[in-house]
This record gives C-alpha cells, sequence and structure tokens, in this order.
C-alpha cells in the first residue's frame, strides 16, 4: 500500500516539476507580492510623508505679542506671513489653491481677552482661534497637526494644575516584541489563508479535472492500485506542491512587510523561536491537506479544469471571509470549541502563533481535527474514484 501511494505521488511530482509553466506558477505569485508590496510601501510613503526640507507658508491675522515667541517655537519652522484681518479671504483662498499651507486668524485682543476670561465668572465662550488647512495637501496636515498642538500646550499652562507624564519620554511600556507580533497576528493569518488556498486552487484542479479533461483518468483507475491509495497518493502529493506554493508567497509577504509600512522598524519577524515556528508548520500543513481534500472532492465533479475552477470560486470568498476575521479580534479564541471548527481554527491558532499567545492544546486540536476532516474528504473522494459515474462524466 505504502510503496502504491509513493508511486502516484512520485507521478504527480514529475508532472508538476517537469512542467516549466508549473514551476513558474509556483514561484509568480510569490515574486509578484514581494515587488507589489514593495511599490506600494514605496509609494505610500512617498504620497503621504511630509517634506523634511519644505518650510510651510502660513498666514496669520492678528498674532499676539503672547504668541510670537518660545510658544510656536520662534516660528523657525515655518514661513510666516502676517496679515490684517481684512485680508483673510484672500489667504484663505490660497490654502484652497494650494499657494499656502495654513491660515490662523486670532481675535482682536486675544491677550487681554485670554487674560481677563474666567470660566466661573464669565461663563460665555472663550477666546477662539480659527485655523484653516488643506486636507488633500501633506505639509498643510502636518502644519496644521504642529499648530493645534502647540496652541493646546499654551492653553493648558495658562491654568496649569497639575502635570500628565512630565519628564517621561517613553510612557508605552509595550516592547517591540509585542508591538510586532500585534500588528502581524492581525494580518498575516489571513494573507497566509489566502495564499495556501490559492496555491492549492492552482494545482489539485489540473491533478483530478485535468486528468479527466486529457482521458488518462481512465488508465488510472483500471490500474491494480486501489481507488482509496489513488486518493490519499493525490492528496498528500497535491499538499506537499501546494506547501511549496504557500511557503514561497509567505516568506515574500514577510521580506516586504517592512517596505509595506514604510520601513517601520517595530516590525521586526526575529521574535519567533522554534517551538513556534513548529505549531506554525503543523497548522498549515494540516491546513493545506484539509483544503486540498475539499477542492479534489469538487475536481472529481466536474468535467474540465476550468469548469472546477469556477466551482472553487465561491469556496475562496468564504475562506477570504473567514480571513478576515483574524482582522477584528484583540487575539486568539481561548475556547477549545472553536477550534474544531474547519478553517476558523486554522485562523485562530496562526493568530494565537503570531501573537506569542496560544495553547499548545489548541494547536494540537486545529491540527488533529483538520486530519480528521480531511480523512473524511479522503474517503469521499474514494468513494467517488469507485463512481464510474462520476468520475466518466462527459
Amino acid at each position: 500500500m505504502k510503496s502504491n501511494i509513493l508511486m502516484i505521488m512520485k507521478k504527480e511530482f514529475a508532472r508538476f516539476f517537469g512542467d516549466r509553466r508549473m514551476l513558474i506558477m509556483l514561484l509568480l505569485p510569490g515574486i509578484l507580492i514581494y515587488v507589489v508590496y514593495s511599490f506600494m510601501g514605496t509609494a505610500l510613503q512617498s504620497m503621504y510623508a511630509p517634506d523634511q526640507e519644505y518650510f510651510p507658508v502660513i498666514y496669520v491675522a492678528d498674532l499676539p505679542d503672547s504668541l510670537n515667541g518660545q510658544v510656536m517655537d520662534n516660528w523657525e519652522w515655518a514661513q510666516l506671513q502676517q496679515i490684517a484681518a481684512a485680508e483673510t479671504p484672500a489667504a484663505k483662498e490660497k490654502v484652497t489653491l494650494k499657494e499656502a499651507d495654513l491660515c490662523l486668524i486670532f481675535p482682536s485682543g486675544f491677550d487681554s481677552q485670554v487674560e481677563t476670561y474666567n470660566v466661573l465668572t464669565a461663563p460665555g465662550p472663550a477666546p477662539n482661534i480659527e485655523i484653516y488647512y488643506n486636507s488633500t495637501e501633506v505639509n498643510s496636515q502636518q502644519a496644521y497637526g504642529r499648530i493645534t498642538a502647540l496652541l493646546e500646550a499654551y492653553e493648558s499652562s495658562l491654568a496649569n494644575k497639575f502635570d500628565i507624564n512630565r519628564d517621561i519620554t517613553a510612557p508605552d511600556l509595550a516592547t517591540e516584541e509585542d508591538a510586532a507580533a500585534s500588528f502581524i497576528s492581525t494580518l498575516l493569518p489571513m494573507l497566509l489563508l489566502m495564499f495556501l488556498f490559492s496555491g492549492c486552487m492552482a494545482i489539485a484542479p489540473e491533478s483530478i479535472a485535468g486528468e479527466k479533461e486529457r482521458g488518462t483518468i481512465g488508465a488510472l483507475l483500471v490500474s491494480p492500485l486501489k481507488r482509496s491509495q489513488l486518493a490519499i497518493g493525490k492528496i498528500l502529493s497535491l499538499a506537499v506542491l501546494a506547501f511549496l506554493a504557500g511557503l514561497v508567497s509567505a516568506v515574500a509577504t514577510i521580506l516586504a512587510l517592512p517596505k509595506l509600512m514604510g520601513g517601520s522598524e517595530g516590525i521586526n519577524v526575529n521574535i519567533y523561536g522554534a517551538t513556534d515556528y513548529f505549531f506554525l508548520a503543523l497548522v498549515i500543513l494540516s491546513t493545506i491537506i484539509l483544503i486540498i481534500a475539499l477542492i479534489s472532492i469538487i475536481s472529481a465533479f466536474s468535467k474540465t479544469v476550468k469548469e472546477a475552477t469556477t466551482a472553487v470560486t465561491p469556496f475562496m470568498i468564504v475562506v477570504m471571509l473567514v480571513g478576515v476575521t483574524a482582522m477584528f479580534g484583540s487575539g486568539a479564541q481561548t475556547e477549545q470549541i472553536y477550534y474544531l471548527i474547519p478553517l476558523y481554527n486554522s485562523v485562530q491558532s496562526m493568530s494565537g502563533v503570531f501573537s506569542l499567545d496560544y495553547s499548545a492544546l489548541n494547536l494540537v486540536l486545529t491540527a488533529l481535527s483538520n486530519l480528521i476532516y480531511a480523512c473524511a474528504g479522503g474517503f469521499i473522494l474514494t468513494k467517488m474514484f469507485n463512481s464510474e459515474k462520476v468520475m466518466f462524466l462527459r
């Protein structure tokens, strides 16, 4: 039995690796992922990162003496142009046309109004500063954020009753490893599941529906092989090939993540150890075998590769929806019942591994349940191989 299964696997490997087009299908998704993600990261960074050598043009009407100094950082970072109140409509128009970055309008007598204003004795409106900017211009947004922060700090200093985090430069106690794990655990499970499914979808229909379309499936069925051996050999060989395809895409994604995030130093994939990778590989392998079994069943019902690919497409939408669930949670589920649900258990397990917060029991439960479901799929596929009506359907 073992030798027959190995023979089927060798046949599938020879067919796959002997065809250059199939090898290109294996490597091309990973290459495209790396190129596209790297390009997206570079493009987004250049699009939304402000020019560090640029000095924003700021029009200020009725600038008070109290702010024309240390409060506004001496205005060394901007091109300040003081205007009269009557000139503000023209200044606002320049901001709209992106000829200027900001327009500040202070009320006349701002300093005296601030000095005399008391919320207890005069509960009326406080002195109001109008700030206009252009949200479609990156440098304008940066100038708006800086001005707003400076004015809020100045407002707090006028009635300073207590301080928050004075002289504390790093209030965030999360480690770089925790920050990286939190980000990766929300993104990679979805991407990995999609890559694994895409790899399975690229090769499984060709192996079964392709055999039917070429008319070679009959030779296999009349051979002395047991139909169960044929089903197991097909599933295992396709699982290995799909794992290679998913591995290439996963490595390309991990390498491209820092560039996609604009070169963020917080994205560090060196936070995982051998145990983490072992459990991740266990979950991935069991998931691939399950997906291959499901796609193989669909392919066995199809007459051509095109028909099989079309029939698998709705299943791909389900896989995408399940993968998205990793992005809407604070971590992996803890109840063991969730690790018995096909595909969802894989997403939760991968999320747990990537967040460095997982139970080995839950991961083993995921792998075992996936293998049991795959065995059930193999049993169904064997029954289909035994049915001439299914296998020789025209």
